[in-house]
């Protein structure tokens, strides 16, 4: 009995420690994540995109999407649901995102709300995360600003950095034609959304691009945007 024991020990220590390989993390609980941010979030469901692709990578999570059209953290501060929101408590990560940020004093305001919600998140007992968006495309060479600024951000409050906009310069590095741009060339297109969720969930939960669901992607560009949310 004691040798069956043992055995038993030793599989379940094995198949953790493939688990954990896999960078799948665990599964035996819920992680819930809260998204305060504007239309860039809302765009073609992100948040039940990424909750799809982190179960078909062996994590359960729900999500809550709390956006208004052209909001910055500072409107969300002023309007109240989203701290209301993160006051219920029970989130595992919580996603801040606002527009591009890459103007001097866009990079401030990102920088003060997003130490004003981290405070509120911490006491809730999550993490935050900063969503890196992107400029538009008439203001490409606001990239690095963007960048920079979400990186800062994070970097103020220990946070997890989500940087989806490198992502998608590292997607264009492989294919200039990929169409990561909606028809108004700043909201993402189903492609652009669908980088944004690979990112996420790779840098949120560990699981890897590669390999994951295709969700009406075309074939064609699927290796490259799994590819390059690796990369980032």
């Amino acid at each position: 009995m004691r040798l069956i024991s043992a055995l038993i020990m030793v599989l379940v220590t094995l198949g953790q420690t493939s688990a954990s390989n896999l960078g799948l993390g665990p599964t035996v609980a819920d992680a819930r994540v809260l998204f305060i941010g504007n239309s860039l979030t809302e765009a073609n469901g992100l948040a039940d995109l990424v909750a799809s692709l982190a179960q078909a990578g062996g994590k359960r999570v729900r999500v809550e999407v709390v956006a208004f059209g052209g909001f910055s953290l500072e409107d969300h501060w002023q309007q109240g649901d989203a701290l209301k929101a993160i006051r219920r408590g029970g989130w595992t990560l919580v996603v801040l995102q606002q527009g591009p940020s890459a103007l001097p004093e866009s990079q401030v305001l990102l920088r003060e709300f997003t130490k004003k919600f981290d405070a509120e998140i911490r006491r809730a007992g999550a993490r935050t995360a900063l969503y890196m968006v992107w400029p538009s495309l008439v203001r490409k060479s606001d990239f690095d600003g963007v960048s920079r600024s979400y990186t800062n951000a994070a970097a103020d409050v220990s946070g997890l950095l989500i940087p989806v906009g490198d992502a998608w310069r590292a997607a264009w590095k492989r294919d200039p034609t990929l169409a990561l741009y909606g028809p108004d060339d700043f909201h993402p297109s189903a492609m652009g959304t669908y980088l944004a969720a690979l990112v996420i969930v790779h840098k949120a939960f560990g699981i890897s691009p590669i390999g994951l669901p295709a969700a009406g992607i075309p074939t064609s560009a699927v290796k490259v945007l799994q590819e390059a949310a690796k990369e980032r």
